[in-house]
């Protein structure tokens, strides 16, 4: 597998090596971060970069290449980005919003509980994408870190385990069909299972959802680890 991660995210790697199948590997490209895919010029700039990062990770063979950026890759209609790489490129191609839909849609989740490490800004851009997919938040709260600029970012992967918890509980609405986690360097792969056996329902974070969606499209039906309700979907 390729990976395509945001410059100064470090927990994607982490917690992938922690959750692939035996006989899997996958293999690591940087680039940089994309906050106006809204624009077309905007738009233009990443098909550039992603363009320049899956010809890098190309000679590496993979069966799949995955650009695993939550806010970044939130175009609709939802399959856009993944599916013009794929033409472009002759190779199998997921987003990390793309990922998460997909995995929400095979759990049958509709009422979301979205737990982020975002501020308002990045919030709204991520409530609105999900409700133009046919969700319905009952509740979307951050954590506030990148209110005063990319800067910030690096808080997110420092932001410790126990304060993740704290906020994915505080942040769930009862009467929610799942808990979605979201931001590829927010750490949550630990805590999956136990928020599932917490909350009573299914969880679904960026990580976990786009390795899932990766592996899918290699025609790979192993169950990552500590991957809960999602790993044992098939299809």
């Amino acid at each position: 597998m390729g990976l395509i991660v945001p410059p100064t995210n470090t927990v994607n790697e982490s917690e992938w090596r922690l959750a692939m199948p035996d006989g899997v590997s996958f293999h690591t490209h940087r680039m940089a971060l994309h906050s106006d895919i809204g624009t077309k010029s905007g738009r233009e700039r990443l098909d550039r970069d992603l363009d320049l990062a899956f010809d890098m990770l190309k000679p590496a063979a993979p069966d799949v290449i995955a650009y695993a950026c939550t806010a970044g890759s939130m175009v609709n209609p939802v399959g856009a980005l993944p599916d013009a790489l794929r033409a472009r490129h002759g190779i199998e191609a997921v987003t990390t919003s793309a990922a998460v839909i997909a995995a929400l849609k095979a759990l049958g989740a509709v009422k979301l509980s979205v737990a982020t490490p975002y501020g308002q800004a990045l919030n709204r851009h991520e409530m609105t994408f999900l409700e133009a997919n046919g969700f319905r938040i009952q509740r979307i709260a951050g954590l506030g870190i990148g209110e005063s600029g990319p800067s910030e970012y690096p808080r997110i992967a420092r932001t410790t385990l126990e304060d993740v918890r704290a906020h994915a509980i505080a942040t769930f609405v009862p009467g929610s069909d799942a808990l979605v986690l979201l931001c590829t360097d927010f750490p949550t792969q630990a805590l999956i299972t136990d928020l599932e056996a917490h909350l009573g329902v299914a969880v679904v974070t960026s990580n976990q959802a786009t390795l899932w969606a990766c592996l899918r499209a290699a025609g790979i039906t192993d169950a990552p680890r500590d991957h809960g309700r999602l790993a044992e979907i098939q299809a």
